[in-house]
């Protein structure tokens, strides 16, 4: 069975074309059910599909004049969005020409022109971006705000909470998966007036959102793997996952720096070589990458910038997976259980 096609600005990230192509290829070579509307400069897309006539069987090019720079504001990109090949990327996913879009490229205009364009659905005020962290138990953990929203209400989290789920069922196979909201410390009493509003909403509609709740998380414990969500605003979010993703760099230079220093090291290393490869293997982020923006009236990805080609072929499978396992249509189902009441929490008012 073919899924909807996906849409790739084959124009972002780091290096652009060449590893967008080469992670659309793989993708296709390990799943042949996957279709591609590959968006941006057409000659240098036809100039790269000529390795790969696997993909170019599978492919139909949209011609972009323009793309969207890194440095580039999202008020600047959005004036742009229709002739930027991340814009018609998305705009393929509001027209129904695709199924998804996949971007390695400006987060926030990104963000901003999938908002503008697909809507937030129904019952969600804010579109959260969700990432797979690794963890030492059996499955990935769902984590979210990333990065989207700075400033986040109790009523935000709960949504965040309710989409957060939704994803993690389709992961990690769950039906109940073990939530928690970050936090300074576990104890009921720590956090903000928000975490604790959140939490006792969670807390009394637990039931109804098929999860587990038991309160509060701190930083240090993210990676055990007995959880299964982790909510945060933004900005924590954000200094959370770049201090889990710096420490793992931390690690990987720290061994590699002490095997590199003796002859005896050097020894030790290829004894421990297969434990240090699965190491390396787990602490990558391309076999991690892979972000969804959660909340809009479709499917957008966000791809690290600086991928590669695996990192790229990773990003478009965790695509295919929520479109093959319905994730809009589940978070709405999800929405749908707590009634129209918005939670029962109200949003606040404008300052």
């Amino acid at each position: 069975m073919s899924l909807p096609r996906i849409a790739i600005d084959a124009m972002g990230g780091d290096e652009g074309v060449r590893v967008m192509i080469e992670g659309a290829a793989l993708a296709r070579r390990r799943h042949d059910r996957f279709k591609f509307l590959l968006v941006g400069d057409e000659e240098r897309i036809k100039a790269a599909l000529e390795a790969h006539p696997n993909l170019r069987a599978a492919s139909e090019i949209l011609h972009a004049a323009d793309v969207v720079s890194g440095e580039e504001k999202p008020t600047q990109a959005l004036r742009r969005a229709k002739t930027t090949s991340m814009g018609l990327a998305i705009n393929a996913v509001k027209q129904g020409d695709a199924g998804a879009a996949v971007s390695a490229g400006n987060t926030g205009a990104l963000m901003a022109m999938a908002k503008l364009a697909l809507r937030t659905m129904p019952g969600i005020d804010r579109p959260a971006l969700s990432a797979l962290l690794p963890t030492l138990g059996e499955n990935d953990l769902v984590m979210l705000d990333l990065g989207a929203n700075t400033e986040c209400d109790a009523r935000n989290l709960v949504q965040f909470a309710v989409m957060g789920a939704a994803y993690s069922r389709i992961v990690t196979g769950r039906d109940m998966p073990r939530v928690r909201l970050l936090n300074i410390g576990s104890e009921e009493t720590k956090g903000t007036e928000d975490l604790q509003s959140a939490a006792a909403k969670l807390r009394a509609t637990a039931a109804d959102l098929s999860i587990s709740f038991d309160g509060f998380i701190e930083a240090d414990k993210l990676g055990r793997g007995d959880v299964d969500v982790v909510v945060s605003d933004g900005f924590s979010g954000n200094i959370a996952l770049k201090a889990v993703e710096g420490t793992a760099r931390f690690v990987a230079d720290l061994l590699r720096r002490a095997f590199a220093s003796s002859l005896r090291s050097k020894f030790g290393f290829l004894v421990s070589r297969p434990a240090t490869e699965l190491l390396k293997h787990h602490l990558d982020p391309n076999n991690h990458n892979g972000a969804v923006f959660l909340g809009l009236n479709g499917v957008v990805v966000k791809s690290h910038g600086s991928a590669s080609a695996l990192g790229v072929a990773n990003a478009v499978a965790v695509t295919a997976r929520l479109l093959e396992e319905n994730l809009i249509e589940r978070i709405a189902a999800d929405l749908a259980q707590l009634g129209s009441n918005g939670f029962g929490l109200a949003p606040k008012a404008a300052e």
